[in-house]
This record gives C-alpha cells, sequence and structure tokens, in this order.
C-alpha cells in the first residue's frame, strides 16, 4: 500500500460528526473482542467530551467528499503530563502511513500545550504489536501502570519525554 499523501487532513474536533461516533463505535467492539472486560481501558463518547481531552480526526479529502480515517486524543493528567488515548486507523486504511502522521501530530501537540511527557496504555496481545511497534519507532519506552491503572497482563504501559 502507498504511503497517504498531502491530502490528509488532521483537526481538533468537537465529535459532532455521527461518523465519528460509528468510528469509535467500531473502535471499543475491537477492543471488546481482543481484551476481556476489566481489561478494556478504550473512552466512549460521552468519556472523550471530557474537558481533559482534546480529540482530533484524520480524515481523506477526495472527490466523494471527506473519509475518516484515524483518530487520537490526549487526556490531560496533570500540568506536564498527558496521555495518549483514542488512536486508531481505519481496518481499509491501515499501513499506509496514516497513524505515524497522527502520532507526529499529537506529539507536537502535546509540546504546544506545555506537557514534557506524553503515556499510554495499549494491549499485550499481537492484535496490538502494530501499535507497539510504531511508538517505540517513535521514542516511547516502555514503562510501569501511570494514573489509575493498574498491573493487568493484557496492558503494555509506554511513555516518552518531549
Amino acid at each position: 500500500m502507498s504511503a497517504v499523501s498531502q491530502d490528509l487532513m488532521i483537526r481538533l474536533d468537537d465529535l459532532s460528526d455521527p461518523r465519528i461516533e460509528a468510528f469509535m463505535q467500531e473502535h471499543l467492539v475491537d477492543m471488546r473482542a481482543v481484551s476481556p472486560p476489566e481489561s478494556v481501558h478504550a473512552l466512549d463518547m460521552d468519556q472523550l467530551r471530557q474537558p481533559n481531552i482534546a480529540f482530533w480526526s484524520a480524515w481523506l479529502t477526495g472527490a466523494d467528499g471527506d473519509m475518516l480515517v484515524g483518530t487520537g486524543a490526549l487526556k490531560r493528567l496533570d500540568s506536564g503530563h498527558a496521555e495518549l488515548k483514542s488512536m486508531r486507523t481505519s481496518t481499509r486504511h491501515r499501513g499506509r502511513g496514516i497513524a505515524r502522521q497522527l502520532l507526529s501530530h499529537l506529539l507536537q501537540e502535546a509540546r504546544a500545550r506545555g506537557f514534557a511527557r506524553v503515556s499510554l496504555e495499549t494491549g499485550t496481545q499481537p492484535f496490538f504489536e502494530p501499535a507497539r511497534q510504531l511508538y517505540l519507532q517513535n521514542g516511547f519506552v516502555e514503562c510501569g501502570p501511570f494514573a489509575d491503572y493498574c498491573l493487568d497482563p493484557y496492558s503494555f504501559f509506554m511513555t516518552r519525554t518531549l
């Protein structure tokens, strides 16, 4: 598959577009299919609308209109620490560099918002291996649980300084 060109638009989003709700519902279904219920840490739409969360959507623009292809969010943990949440690329568009571009954008946003560290939780199962590799390639290192997380055999914790 070819890399995404300049027609990818990443925007700070207010979550009002119904396509985002459907996209995030697919995310929750995937997470629940590969992880036990107590190990699913994906946020629903109400949780994403909290004031300590900024949410971005990634769209491919074309003749047929805009197509939602990715999402990501930053959750403020404290004045210097944010958590990466809701990173997802549509199944149809995986492997085209969308997640890499979205992650780069979110890290730039985190810096601009004054955060010194970004951490994340992802899964340990094979389904999450591409995500873990992406984060490792972008300077994240394994760490212990942070914020309200606890040790969990299905959770893999990562962090990086900015």
